[in-house]
């Protein structure tokens, strides 16, 4: 049975996203391997803790609720970010974390440069056309290849549909992050 770390009781920030998963232990020094949600892991590396919560299903947690995991130390390696964090000190403490969901805090990530936006910043804004007419709310955005789409969630005839609409400057004239609201060139009958 895997010992498991002293971890810190904590409460989530309001801010907070889910940005990965703790996967396995790596090597036998207390390093462990992560499973980030995102190809640029920039927010793992620039936390300097975790906050950390049992899986969803399934898989044995050690802790309940939200604890705090300080990090010494998170790189790349290979397909995959490894870190080790105080207290983490040997293959069974790190064992121990398997499967808990690793979230930070939004502060915590990057800065993005103009155009450049965060998934999750764009989840819940409002579609609308050039012409004013409400197209539906972001819900989800699906990486299709080359571009990434928004699928807009919207109701029509008192039904549940979807649109999609490629996440691409000919189709998308403006992102406003501040008043929730992304501007399109798109009609609804396409």
């Amino acid at each position: 049975m895997p010992q498991p770390p002293a971890l810190e009781p904590a409460e989530l920030p309001s801010d907070a996203v889910e940005v990965g998963r703790i996967a396995d232990a790596w090597g036998v020094k207390g390093w462990f391997k992560v499973l980030p949600y995102s190809s640029d892991p920039e927010a793992l590396f620039a936390a300097r803790s975790w906050f950390l919560q049992p899986a969803h299903k399934g898989g044995k947690s050690f802790f309940s609720g939200t604890v705090l995991l300080p990090i010494r130390q998170a790189r790349t390696h290979s397909d995959a970010v490894v870190a080790w964090a105080h207290g983490v000190d040997d293959r069974d403490a790190a064992e121990a974390l398997r499967g808990a969901r690793i979230f930070v805090p939004r502060e915590s990530f990057p800065a993005t440069s103009d155009d450049e936006y965060y998934w999750v910043d764009l989840i819940g804004l409002a579609v609308v056309n050039r012409e004013g007419v409400a197209l539906g709310t972001v819900s989800e955005l699906l990486p299709t290849g080359p571009q990434t789409t928004l699928v807009l969630s919207y109701e029509h005839e008192g039904k549940p549909c979807e649109r999609m609409i490629p996440f691409v400057s000919a189709y998308v004239d403006k992102v406003d992050l501040a008043g929730r609201r992304i501007t399109v060139d798109w009609q609804p009958d396409y």
